[in-house]
């Protein structure tokens, strides 16, 4: 599990689920947002109010000096999707930081944030397999 802590979580639903269209597994209106985001992983946005009271004070606000560097990668079955989900996450309120491109790796990518400034990379990398079992290869794009 994956926990981010979030200003509002009916504004991460809005993004997140109206938005981008993933499925929630469990939604506590004002307190936390669980999402079903691959095998065996879930992504939790968390109220920051109650991060904090649970866990303690909270890491400084997105854009805000001491705030650690972190990108989260949304793998995708196509350059087109990588594309699409761009766009779907412009129309929810998110910002495009980079538009879907080739890399010099081999794959495509582009970039987003969501509206508590989480960085997302969309990626369709085409040497990444995902078995049945849940593991993970990865290997050159080419």
């Amino acid at each position: 599990m994956v926990t981010l802590g979030v200003a509002d979580p009916a504004t991460a639903h809005s993004f997140y689920v109206d938005g981008l269209g993933w499925s929630p597994t469990l939604y506590v209106p004002g307190e936390v947002l669980f999402l079903q985001i691959g095998p065996g992983v879930v992504l939790s946005l968390w109220s920051l109010a109650e991060m904090a009271r649970e866990a303690g004070p909270t890491l400084p606000a997105a854009g805000e000096a001491g705030r650690a560097p972190i990108t989260l990668g949304h793998n995708v079955d196509s350059p087109a999707e990588v594309d699409e989900v761009l766009a779907a996450a412009d129309r929810a309120g998110g910002t495009v930081l980079a538009a879907g491109e080739r890399r010099s790796w081999g794959g495509y990518s582009g970039y987003f944030a969501d509206p508590d400034g989480y960085r997302w990379e969309v990626v369709h990398n085409p040497g990444l397999v995902v078995h049945d079992d849940g593991r993970v290869e990865i290997g050159p794009a080419q």
